[in-house]
């Protein structure tokens, strides 16, 4: 598996972008690696950049991983989210 990481601020996009026209959605920034305060277990808070804004913490391994081919043979995109533009491009 490739290394990735990603770093607050880092703008992603998840693989659904490709399934529509509109340029801010499945947009999001990173906020940051998280750990669950009951199990322990890693995870990735993120931001939305459209719709409601809202925050959302998904588990680190799932952030992380490749798109379902089974599930989704017509997407382009190799992982789940990928980095549209790093926090240093745009500070």
């Amino acid at each position: 598996m490739d290394i990735r990481e990603f770093k607050a601020g880092d703008i992603v996009r998840h693989f659904k972008r490709e399934t529509t026209d509109d340029p801010d959605k499945y947009l999001y920034m990173i906020i940051g690696p998280a750990t669950h305060t009951e199990t322990g277990e890693e995870l990735m808070v993120y931001q939305a950049l459209y719709g409601d804004y809202d925050f959302y913490a998904r588990p680190y391994d799932m952030f992380m991983s490749e798109v379902d081919r089974e599930k989704y043979p017509e997407i382009q995109q190799k992982y789940r989210f990928e980095l549209e533009e790093a926090a240093e491009d745009y500070e």
